[in-house]
């Protein structure tokens, strides 16, 4: 075995075998890859093999498209089969909302180049014939690409592609530890050796855990037992075969909660049992005894399933089973892979927690591979970062919550809809208080966050729908609150951090693409680009020192923002990075009287001469000191954000609250701030800011500093400003019926796909719904008229000028 390789992959499932052939096509040969038995050992030979097309991410329709590229080319390059069948897959749908979900995907579906047909229910009972008819089918979603592999055989076909290449295969041989060295390299230590490497890769499925233990991570991922049946041969089935028939399409129902397919003569039917029916395996580590083995059935555990599936298949009811197949697959809380880079360590990348390797394996796979040559994917990713979980994800979360992610595979899948387990894990000292005020809550990177306030007749939930959801009535006198009065708004989840030191000032000035402010109490708003100019985050930056600044980012990038700041941290130990998320509060005091409340509260003078726009100051409110008041807000009016000692949390809002009685101060949720910065134009990182779009397609324009010597991505946009866009960022205002644009929707001009939609909402305050895209270059102006796909509808919209609400940015200055 060699003693030296580039890249050292751990695991030898399909995702790690997809990770070496792509590394291997991208021109790296020194690479090898250790498996601990045989290739396929773990998850992988059991799993179903099934490769749906449908997501509602912009990113992972391309990534599966992807996968299936990849393998469908594998057979000519290697000259071994793969077993791909492309028989597409049948969604039915049995209820409006169900139905719902199916034309808001097939609005989806275009802009990741992916081939989706909504079927009327005697369209769908002529493509799956053998399925009963029922007065409930109200239509479906047709994929006609997607279909399904033999595991085991995508797999070897992936390992003789990647040696062909002189990439090297270890097999029967176990990283028993895994360590960085004072070089900076890392040494794998085997049962048969050690070998030094640049790079390691782990994607090692079941024994996640044991992995965890050896880099001393905590990785939120543990298995699942999951089972399917095959059933006897089915006459149907054989008859079809004789007269040459087409294969079945996968078929999916939300009844059965599971899927159907042809497998051979019979029929495969693989049920998903409910959160609470899930059973864990191996929670601290696989034990040794296992190898590839399976489980006994457990058929009580779907019992419901299959009364629905020989209900909705009656053939299922008239044949015996010839096998069943429970085995254990690796989950996250959300049930998305952890796939990227590692926090706190340089060059160790992360492939685990995939429930779907085979379908994922070759996108995901390319895509790392990317990321390790190019220092970034060429797809945002930000969706499976494994930084995507902070501390929060221990394994007593974890647990519960990759059981109700895994157990509603099929659920519903609502716009922005709060997945209820392992709730509330952490809450800011105002819970108690703004839970009796109504609060309805959401959840963000483990925090519990207000999303609109019910009074005190109504019930504080949602009920969720596709179409308007019973808060937007509601939502929509918060935000006539803001523009009117005042709202007050729960800030604390905002992630923190402090950066001092002598070189502090230089440091940010070199990676950030603002400008830092050159004077103490100055703020700006700053964005750490990628090397190719695409946004990775973004930060409000507040100068409290000479040393010292305060930066201030969403809730959601706090491990992957810290992780990311501190790998670009000179050496030398002059700059100093802190996360101080958890020491301090955060209170946003928005609208005309935001002023009038706060004065009433505080003894220095807040008027624009002494306390202008875009500054901060050091005050004592009430009985609070130490609180950072910074004059700037996420809304678009006057107001502050007061970042606050947090056992000062509860006080501060009381007094807030009590003084702004007389001011029609309101309590106010992250809703009304969709709505509210979407009527400012004001992007949102991880929406509308991403790492495929450059900030100048953002039109991030007013926030790079040109003349700095040099920031992360300078490069790049110099190149692109000189070159010119291709696509850009714009402002839409649709004339919608009953639906807003929410996300990833198509856009059409003169029946053409020109742009998607990033983020949307209603505009309470100009009564239509206003909506952030990318749109080619070509349909950019201000002006164009243009139509979205909007469920059933295609809903006219055009293009309007940046911040339709107050254009000159009169308020937040007055």
């Amino acid at each position: 075995m060699q003693s030296h390789a580039r890249v050292v992959i751990v695991g030898g499932g399909c995702v790690g075998v997809n990770i070496l052939y792509s590394l291997a096509h991208r021109g790296w040969s020194d690479i090898c890859l250790l498996e601990r038995t045989e290739l396929t050992a773990g998850s992988t030979w059991h799993a179903a093999g099934l490769i749906p097309l449908y997501s509602f991410s912009y990113r992972f329709g391309r990534i599966i498209s992807k996968t299936i590229e990849i393998y469908e080319q594998l057979e000519a390059e290697t000259g071994q089969s793969v077993s791909w069948h492309k028989c597409g897959q049948l969604r039915v749908a049995e209820s409006r909302d169900r139905m719902d979900e199916y034309l808001n995907y097939a609005s989806i579906a275009p802009t990741q180049g992916v081939r989706a047909e909504i079927l009327t229910p005697a369209e769908t009972i002529e493509l799956w014939p053998l399925m009963k008819k029922s007065s409930s089918l109200v239509g479906s979603v047709y994929n006609p690409d997607d279909g399904h592999i033999a595991p085991a055989d995508v797999t070897q076909a992936l390992a003789k592609g990647a040696t062909q290449l002189n990439a090297r295969i270890y097999k029967n041989t176990e990283a028993t530890s895994i360590d960085l060295l004072d070089t900076g390299e890392w040494r794998v230590q085997t049962n048969k050796g050690d070998i030094i490497c640049e790079h390691v890769v782990t994607a090692t499925g079941n024994y996640a855990q044991q992995t965890a233990h050896m880099l001393e991570l905590d990785l939120p991922c543990f298995p699942v037992l999951h089972q399917y049946w095959v059933t006897d041969s089915v006459p149907q089935i054989k008859q079809r075969r004789t007269q040459g028939c087409i294969e079945l399409p996968i078929l999916r129902n939300e009844r059965i909660n599971g899927y159907i397919r042809e497998e051979r003569d019979s029929l495969m039917f693989g049920p998903y049992e409910r959160p609470e029916r899930l059973e864990h395996f191996a929670r601290n580590g696989v034990p040794p005894w296992f190898g590839a083995d399976l489980m006994p059935e457990n058929i009580e555990a779907v019992q419901e399933n299959w009364e629905a599936a020989i209900e909705l298949v009656p053939i299922l009811g008239d044949v015996g089973i010839r096998t069943n197949v429970r085995g254990p697959i690796c989950g996250t809380p959300d049930n998305l892979p952890l796939c990227g880079p590692a926090w706190g360590k340089k060059n160790l990348w992360l492939a685990e927690g995939f429930t779907g390797g085979i379908l994922m394996g070759g996108g995901l796979g390319l895509e790392l591979a990317n990321w390790i040559v190019d220092g970034e994917p060429h797809v945002d990713l930000s969706e499976v970062d494994p930084r995507r979980f902070g501390d929060y994800a221990n394994k007593t979360y974890t647990g519960i919550k990759n059981k109700e992610a895994f157990g509603n595979n099929f659920g519903i899948h609502y716009p922005g809809y709060e997945w209820p387990a392992a709730r509330p894990a952490k809450s800011t000292p105002s819970y108690e208080r703004l839970t009796q005020d109504g609060a309805v809550w959401g959840a963000v990177y483990g925090w519990e966050i207000p999303l609109w306030f019910a009074p005190t007749d109504e019930k504080p939930h949602d009920i969720w729908s596709y179409r308007k959801f019973n808060s937007m009535v509601h939502v929509g006198k918060e935000c006539r609150a803001v523009r009117q009065t005042a709202g007050l708004f729960e800030m604390t989840p905002m992630t923190k951090f402090e950066v001092r030191g002598s070189g502090a000032e230089r440091w940010l000035n070199s990676i950030l693409a603002n400008k830092m402010p050159a004077t103490i109490g100055g703020i700006r708003l700053a964005h750490l680009l990628t090397e190719k100019g695409t946004v990775r985050s973004e930060f409000t930056v507040t100068r409290l020192a000479a040393d010292l600044f305060y930066l201030i980012g969403t809730p959601r990038g706090e491990r992957h923002d810290f992780d990311t700041l501190s790998k670009y941290l000179p050496r030398n130990g002059n700059v100093h990075l802190q996360n101080v998320t958890l020491e301090r509060g955060g209170l946003a005091l928005v609208g005309p009287n935001a002023r009038a409340i706060l004065q009433a509260l505080v003894e220095v003078d807040l008027s624009t001469d002494e306390f202008p726009w875009l500054t901060s100051q050091t005050l004592t409110v009430g009985l609070a000191s130490d609180v950072r008041a910074l004059r700037i807000n996420y809304e678009g009016e006057l107001g502050w954000e007061l970042y606050h000692p947090i056992p000062y949390n509860q006080h501060i809002m009381s007094e807030l609250i009590r003084v702004g009685e007389n001011y029609g101060l309101k309590n106010c949720g992250y809703r009304a701030i969709e709505s509210l910065r979407l009527e400012k134009s004001y992007r949102a990182i991880y929406r509308d800011l991403d790492t495929e779009h450059t900030a100048l397609e953002a039109g991030l324009d007013r926030f790079i500093q040109w003349d700095k010597e040099h920031f992360v991505g300078k490069t790049s946009l110099v190149g692109q400003k000189n070159q010119g866009l291709s696509k850009r960022m714009v402002t839409l205002q649709v004339e919608t019926i009953d639906a807003d644009a929410y996300m990833n929707e198509s856009i059409y001009k003169d029946g053409c796909l020109v742009g998607r939609i990033t983020s949307g909402a209603t505009s309470h305050n100009i009564g239509k719904c206003i909506s952030m895209a990318y749109v080619d270059i070509e349909v950019a102006d201000v002006g164009t008229n243009l139509e979205v796909q909007i469920l059933e509808n295609r809903c006219h919209a055009t293009i309007v000028a940046d911040s339709p609400y107050d254009p000159l940015n009169e308020k937040p200055r007055q």
